[in-house]
């Protein structure tokens, strides 16, 4: 039964893993409660453990419950800054888009942004519900994507 809950997962894992790298790849991750050792999920189960390492206590391994957004951006071009913005909506803030941002410098062609929202910001705010990445370089949008239910 829990094999249904994870396969968007892994099918997104396996599709990501194919084919030329896209200008913008969001590969997102939700763990909802501490519960490692999921036994026939081996990729879930790894990817878990990786988020959770280093967490001793229960309080440590609670604030590690949450979403967890991993980026892959590339754009050939250089010279302006890049800049890659993540937009969400949480279940208790309603409308409210919150945001986070990495730079790069100039002179990057592609990176990693590792963006999450954990500890007290999941707790308290709940879930994510929608959300929206864009690739920005000297200020011009390259790339963009997003959730189902982004408006």
């Amino acid at each position: 039964m829990t094999f249904w809950r994870y396969l968007p997962l892994v099918v997104l894992g396996l599709v990501a893993g194919c084919g030329s790298p896209e200008a913008l790849e969001v590969k997102p991750f939700h763990i909802r409660e501490v519960s490692l050792g999921n036994e026939g999920e081996p990729l879930i189960d790894a990817e878990e453990r990786r988020r959770m390492h280093g967490a001793v206590g229960v309080r440590e391994q609670e604030q590690r419950l949450g979403h967890y957004y991993s980026i892959q951006w590339r754009d050939d071009s250089v010279g302006q800054p890049v800049r890659v913005k993540f937009e969400y909506q949480q279940a208790s803030t309603a409308s409210k888009v919150l945001v986070k941002v990495q730079d790069f410098d100039g002179e990057s062609r592609e990176g990693k942004a590792e963006f999450s929202i954990i500890g007290d910001d999941y707790l308290k705010g709940g879930r994510v519900l929608s959300w929206k990445c864009t690739l920005l370089r000297g200020g011009q949008e390259v790339a963009s994507r997003h959730s189902y239910l982004w408006e």
